[in-house]
């Protein structure tokens, strides 16, 4: 049988890969935020950004200069998305189908 979380994962998975190509910000556990282009994702939900830069380069002035990077999804806190990138439609479907416990 396969597990709950499991299969949240691999719907987070399977949406993130539909907005490679897009600028999303994404906000680690130690505060620090990243916006760029996602260039990949996997299924442990590591997520490759291209022409980064920082949210707050005030207070993280040592990372004006990284342009790239990779993030291990365990340090993930959000992923704030672009506003085309949600289907309002499929979420309302979801929650209908969740609230009648199909």
């Amino acid at each position: 049988s396969i597990g709950f979380a499991y299969l949240v994962k691999m719907l987070f998975y399977s949406y993130f890969k539909t907005l490679v190509g897009l600028q999303v910000t994404v906000e680690l556990k130690n505060d620090l935020a990243i916006t760029g282009l996602l260039h990949s994702v996997d299924q442990y939900l590591n997520i490759k950004l291209e022409n980064t830069h920082v949210v707050d380069e005030v207070r993280y002035p040592h990372m004006k200069s990284v342009n790239n990077c990779f993030i291990r999804g365990s340090v993930v806190r959000y992923v704030q998305l672009p506003a085309d990138g949600v289907d309002i439609d499929i979420l309302h479907d979801a929650t209908r189908r969740e609230a009648r416990g199909t």
